[in-house]
């Protein structure tokens, strides 16, 4: 009775875990939903320059939009030249949280941020499933900015729950 309960847990441990969803938090709800990444209102400058700097170097944006010639500059505003290449960033790179992170300077947002000549691409989400996802997947701007991703925090679950199982498992045989 016991071990078949500790198996039950583990069992469930693992389909528990294994259906977490990996897109944006935002639903649809019916039709499609577009969805952007920008610089969140919040953000100081020099982070978002930092980050900013990485999207377009290492990070693959396509930045020529928001160089001096491009339909985005804007010498005024990092964080609208942020949002531009973050976007750019989040829609190559699976259009999943971790790829719209940035150090906690962006965020995703179902509100087009779009201006005068300035058109930011979108995904679409419909029925809670992107209808165009990329399957390219790189380092994400949380890696390589600090030296270290964001975690789940269920991640320490895992060596409790299989330690405690393996326990009783092999003490009740």
């Amino acid at each position: 009775m016991e071990i078949d309960l500790a198996l039950f847990l583990l069992i469930a441990l693992i389909i528990c875990s294994a259906a977490e969803p990996q897109h944006p938090s935002i639903k649809g709800q019916g039709g499609a939903t577009e969805l952007w990444c920008v610089a969140k209102n919040n953000a100081d400058d020099a982070s978002l320059q930092s980050a900013l700097d990485w999207a377009c170097g290492a990070g693959g944006s396509d930045c020529s939009p928001i160089q001096p010639s491009g339909a985005c500059y804007d010498a005024s505003s990092v964080q609208t030249m942020a949002s531009f290449a973050f976007n750019d960033y989040f829609l190559k790179h699976g259009m999943t949280d971790d790829s719209c992170f940035f150090q906690n300077s962006a965020a995703i947002t179902s509100l087009n941020p779009s201006y005068g000549n300035c058109r930011f691409p979108s995904s679409s989400l419909r029925n809670g499933n992107f209808s165009s996802q990329s399957t390219s997947v790189g380092l994400g701007p949380s890696e390589d900015l600090s030296g270290s991703g964001r975690k789940s925090g269920r991640i320490w679950v895992w060596p409790i729950a299989i330690g405690y199982l393996f326990f009783k498992i092999m003490f009740l045989i």
